[in-house]
């Protein structure tokens, strides 16, 4: 489930709303950005969950406030609780709550008031943090001082090291970034997606990537020799896409049916579904909005 805690507002003094929250307070939080929800992310909740109910804290908005330009997130919106759910296993059977406060409302926070914010407001008994996090207004704090602080507001503070990339031959992806020192990102999860090396894709994310499309009725939908093909305009789909090109080895999600293999075909427009078998989408699926879920294996395009 996730919580979104503040609506946009333009002001130092913003309030955030915990109705519905009871299950936070008395928590553990995880902070970070998370949006691949990758292996270096899935420690943090792991981490948390051994000291208590786990949690992930992380702010929305920063693209509008900071002036960045939008890009499609990694990980649909639609499909993150089911990621937070295949990490139970992980995190003692627990399933991290994700939640968002909006970046308008904590940007010109120092280090000190953001960590009472934490404390009393949100009422939480510690936090999880990467050893390279920062924090506070333009990024102020370090781990260490968020370590001090918590202990002066009477919370736990566990600081976990990177999780490395243990692909040698990507090492020097982010070579450029200076923040970069061979860590899992979510900025490495991006670069690999647009060189549609889907194995080192999931390696970074510890599970396949799902691309999620929401298929409408002017989709196009035809019958091949061997099966069928269901193409659709790239505008309808609900997180990044790997390059270009054809990947085979791929699997089609459609609500509680079995998954059906297929082939992915993506050019500058549409992306095109290959099946070898009868038609996998019914007629009420087809004429519907439906949400479909593309699985990619361990592979590269085929062609671009």
């Amino acid at each position: 489930m996730s919580f979104s805690l503040c609506k946009s507002q333009q002001n130092d003094d913003c309030e955030l709303p915990f109705e519905g929250l009871a299950k936070i307070a008395g928590g553990i939080v995880a902070l970070g950005k998370f949006d691949a929800l990758h292996i270096g992310h899935r420690e943090l909740a792991i981490r948390a969950s051994k000291a208590g109910a786990p949690n992930l804290l992380s702010f929305v908005g920063m693209a509008e406030v900071l002036g960045w330009e939008p890009r499609a997130p990694i990980v649909a919106k639609c499909d993150r609780s089911r990621v937070l759910s295949s990490w139970a296993p992980y995190c003692g059977n627990l399933v991290p709550e994700e939640v968002q406060i909006e970046f308008s409302c904590v940007r010109h926070l120092t280090p000190r008031q953001f960590v009472e914010k934490l404390s009393k407001e949100l009422g939480v008994v510690g936090v999880v943090a990467g050893e390279n996090y920062r924090f506070g207004y333009k990024a102020a704090g370090d781990a260490s001082e968020l370590v001090r602080l918590c202990e002066e507001h009477g919370m736990g503070a566990y600081i976990i090291s990177s999780v490395m990339d243990k692909n040698q031959v990507h090492r020097s992806m982010n070579s450029s970034d200076l923040k970069d020192k061979g860590q899992v990102s979510s900025t490495r999860v991006r670069q690999a997606l647009a060189i549609g090396d889907m194995k080192y894709v999931s390696e970074l994310l510890g599970r396949h990537h799902r691309l999620m499309l929401m298929l409408k009725e002017q989709g196009e939908r035809t019958k091949t020799s061997s099966g069928w093909r269901v193409s659709a305009p790239k505008s309808y789909l609900l997180n990044l896409p790997p390059k270009d090109g054809f990947y085979e080895n791929c699997s089609l999600l459609s609500g509680n049916k079995n998954p059906v293999a297929c082939r992915v075909f993506m050019d500058t427009m549409h992306i095109h579904l290959e099946t070898d078998e009868a038609d996998p989408l019914d007629y009420e699926t087809y004429q519907e909005l439906r949400l479909l879920g593309i699985e990619f294996g361990d592979s590269r395009p085929v062609r671009d």
